[in-house]
């Protein structure tokens, strides 16, 4: 460890001297060997260590300070502003297989790649090594994690979403049980990465551990996030838990007597922060979340404590717990918005006059300006980023940092869907909702995003882009996860966005928080149901008695009628394309799981020769009478 004390700033080394574990010192003392920085500081957990790390992100100018007091702004490089997906690949052992959609490359040659650009890339920089813990701290939860990085805003960012970890590592012995990762922004310029096109994301799985090379963008460095959740994946799936890319939340009950947690999936631009964020509700975290059976229940937590959430379309209206929090006083870091004249944060969608100069991550920018690749800069990048602390939340709720986590009342799968599946509907059990629902979530592309709208994409539990093991074995963990419970979680699944015949939606924006209502009332055996081929729908009179005195506005028969009307035909097409996926795609599909698709599309069938093509919920409703 010589060559580490030589570069340990003040008592840093005395800070890593205190942590009595082998695999962190050999750990620290290879990379800092590899990438040669000129310092080193060690964040504890303490607030003055924090408050370092945030000065030297203004310093170095990874920051600049805006005029609200604690508001910073950040930008990433022109053409860093993403997840690189085509870089991000698992390091595997020739005898290890994922499955062929996901990206991966020999374990070996991927190491002796990243070592040889993280070769001296830290020369002139102060590195900063920082302990965090995933998911609430002295808990069964816990997964203690150790960044190295050679930016101050990587940092800064991870302290604002992260529980401090240092003491956690304090305690764990001589554990190897913890996940590590290395950062380096690489050549720099002005301030951002510049050497993009050696981007890499590396994930060994086997040493739980990622590399990432010149880039700045969070999702891309901030180890932490959705790095450290493909690491989980493999942990839990080892150990009989579940790792998923999903929001947690607190419904109110009638007059607020009691309170239902809610875990919820679905893929982007699908709705999922748009419910977690509903108003007179609490939110316990937005993006992911840790799931044990504990005593016969299913807990949950949240990974995280803050939120790096996409900032467009964040305004008043829509969002206003989140929109206050970003516009009074408090920490905040804006990535890859502008910054206007007047020293304030600027993005698409914020609900107020468009600026018309100011300076983003494209540089001075005024409006009709190209980059250098010819096209015009809006004044913010449409995946600009808010970092936030939850507990800046109003709406945060109370078991935020509970070690016990929350017990889950019901899970929640959705999708972006213009003409099959009904707003709100449970599954019959568990399995048939993991199988049905979760397993065959698909979302529509839309025409503002990507130029082709009503294209079809697979996004199993939402959680496809994430995986870490294969396929089959993920969705069999999902069902084995209940075993020897009492109550399982109630499985529904939500659809915002169908539409008519002449393309309007057929769902009020709001409509949402109805749905959530009848389905804390579900879970509670509050609400009877009516029972059709794919599951249960709400009745009329349900819905009725929510609509008007939350939302104030009548809801009448006919828009029932037109919303919960089974869609057969559409159905049934949806079975094929989904069946056809595992069969094409899937090495490992779970029998259980094709044979579960073919029994619901008999009962579909059947219903089809009953009824026809579109069957209506009274209709339904009847025949159970």
């Amino acid at each position: 460890m010589d060559i580490v004390e030589e570069k340990c700033s003040g008592n840093s080394y005395k800070k890593l001297e205190a942590i009595k574990n082998p695999k962190l010192h050999t750990f620290i003392k290879k990379y800092i060997d590899i990438c040669n920085p000129d310092s080193v500081f060690v964040r504890t957990d303490s607030p003055e260590d924090a408050e370092y790390v945030r000065k030297k992100a203004i310093e170095n100018g990874e920051e600049l300070n805006l005029a609200t007091d604690g508001h910073t702004i950040h930008s990433d490089g022109y053409y860093d502003q993403a997840r690189d997906k085509a870089n991000t690949k698992y390091l595997l052992r020739p005898d290890e297989v994922l499955g062929s959609d996901i990206r991966s490359c020999d374990r070996r040659k991927g190491l002796d790649e990243v070592h040889g650009l993280l070769k001296n890339s830290m020369v002139g920089k102060e590195v900063y090594v920082s302990f965090f813990c995933l998911g609430p701290t002295k808990s069964k939860f816990s997964i203690p994690a150790v960044q190295i990085t050679d930016s101050s805003y990587v940092g800064h960012s991870e302290d604002i979403l992260y529980r401090s970890g240092y003491e956690e590592f304090l305690g764990i012995g001589d554990s190897e049980r913890f996940f590590r990762f290395v950062h380096s922004a690489g050549k720099l310029e002005k301030g951002v990465s510049i050497d993009v096109y050696n981007r890499r994301v590396y994930i060994d799985l086997s040493e739980e551990m990622v590399f990432s090379t010149n880039t700045q963008y969070a999702g891309n460095t901030v180890g932490l996030k959705k790095l450290a959740m493909r690491l989980a994946i493999r942990r839990a799936s080892e150990e009989g838990w579940l790792t998923e890319h999903m929001f947690i939340m607190g419904v109110n009950g009638p007059d607020d007597k009691r309170v239902t947690y809610f875990t919820g999936s679905f893929p982007s631009a699908c709705g999922k922060t748009a419910t977690a964020m509903l108003e007179g509700e609490n939110i316990v975290g937005d993006d992911i979340a840790y799931l044990k059976s504990v005593d016969k229940r299913i807990r949950a937590v949240n990974v995280e404590r803050g939120i790096f959430g996409i900032i467009r379309d964040v305004n008043d209206e829509g969002d206003p717990e989140i929109f206050k929090a970003l516009t009074t006083p408090g920490e905040v870091i804006f990535s890859n918005v502008l910054k206007d004249i007047h020293n304030q944060p600027r993005w698409l969608g914020d609900g107020r006059l468009a600026p018309e100069r100011g300076m983003n991550f494209a540089g001075d920018w005024e409006t009709g300006k190209k980059g250098p690749d010819d096209n015009e800069v809006l004044c913010a990048h449409k995946n600009s980023r808010y970092t936030i602390r939850l507990k800046d939340l109003e709406n945060c709720d109370k078991n935020l940092d509970n070690p016990e986590g929350v017990e889950v009342g019901g899970v929640i799968y959705g999708g972006r869907d213009s003409d099959t599946s009904v707003p709100v509907a449970q599954s019959f059990n568990w399995a048939h909702g993991i199988l049905t629902q979760a397993a065959t979530i698909e979302s529509e592309t839309t025409a503002a995003t990507l130029g082709q709208e009503g294209v079809r994409t697979f996004n199993l539990m939402a959680n496809l882009d994430f995986l870490s093991i294969p396929i089959g074995r993920y969705i069999q963990n999902n069902l084995e996860i209940i075993e020897g419970l009492e109550t399982p979680p109630v499985v529904f699944c939500v659809n915002y966005f169908l539409k008519d015949d002449k393309g309007e939606y057929l769902n009020g924006i709001k409509d949402k928080h109805v749905w959530l209502k009848w389905m804390e009332l579900r879970v509670n055996g509050e609400v009877d149901a009516i029972k059709i081929p794919v599951g249960y729908i709400p009745k009329y009179e349900d819905l009725k008695k929510i609509f008007k005195p939350l939302l104030g506005k009548d809801y009448t028969k006919e828009q029932y009628e037109e919303q919960f009307k089974l869609r057969i035909r559409e159905s049934i097409a949806k079975i094929d394309r989904i069946k056809k996926i595992y069969h094409e795609k899937v090495f490992d599909t779970p029998h259980i799981l094709i044979k579960t698709l073919d029994e619901q599309k008999t009962r579909l069938k059947e219903a089809q020769q009953k009824y026809g093509d579109y069957v209506l919920p009274s209709i339904f409703e009847k025949e159970s009478e």
